[in-house]
C-alpha cells in the first residue's frame, strides 16, 4: 500500500478555471528536483501544461534549487515532461489547443517513490461566475456553522 503525500496545491486553478476533466501524469525529473520536491518546495500557481511535437510539458512551475546539490543543480523555471498514457496526451493536446481552454495542473503528491501531478482541463471563469462561486462557499460555511449550533 502507497501512501499519497500532497506536496503543493493549486488553489488559484480553482479560482480562475471550470475544472471539466482531471488526469494524472508522471513528470521527468533530474535527482535535484525530486529532493527539492519531497521538501516541499514547490509552487504551482501560474503554471500550464503545452503540447510540443515530442509531447505534454509543464511550464512555470517552479521547484526551487536544492540547498546540497552545488554545481549540479537545476534551473527552477524549466519546462518538464509530463509522462501520460497516450489517448491521455491526445486529449489533453486536443483541449490545450482548444480556444478558451487550458490544460493546468491541480496538485502535485507523491505516490511511492513517484512524484505525481493531478492536471486538469479548465475552463476559464468570467468575474460574475468568480463572485457567484465566492457567495456559494460562503453559503456553505455558513450552513455547516448553523448546523454545529
Amino acid at each position: 500500500m502507497s501512501l499519497n503525500k500532497i506536496i503543493s496545491v493549486n488553489r488559484k486553478a480553482f479560482y480562475d478555471y471550470e475544472i471539466l476533466e482531471r488526469f494524472e501524469a508522471g513528470l521527468v525529473l533530474l535527482s535535484s528536483e525530486i529532493k527539492s520536491i519531497r521538501g516541499n518546495r514547490v509552487n504551482l500557481s501560474g503554471a500550464f501544461a503545452h503540447p510540443r511535437i515530442d509531447g505534454l510539458w509543464l511550464h512555470n512551475c517552479h521547484i526551487a534549487p536544492y540547498a546540497d546539490a552545488s554545481r549540479n543543480n537545476h534551473e527552477p523555471m524549466r519546462p518538464r515532461k509530463l509522462l501520460l498514457h497516450k489517448k491521455e496526451l491526445k486529449d489533453l493536446s486536443k483541449a490545450a489547443l482548444q480556444k478558451g481552454h487550458s490544460v493546468v495542473p491541480l496538485k502535485m503528491y507523491i505516490v511511492g517513490h513517484y512524484a505525481k501531478i493531478e492536471l486538469g482541463i479548465g475552463r476559464g471563469k468570467k468575474r460574475y461566475d468568480k463572485r457567484k462561486s465566492i457567495k456559494d462557499k460562503e453559503r456553505l460555511r455558513d450552513s455547516r456553522a448553523a448546523q454545529k449550533r
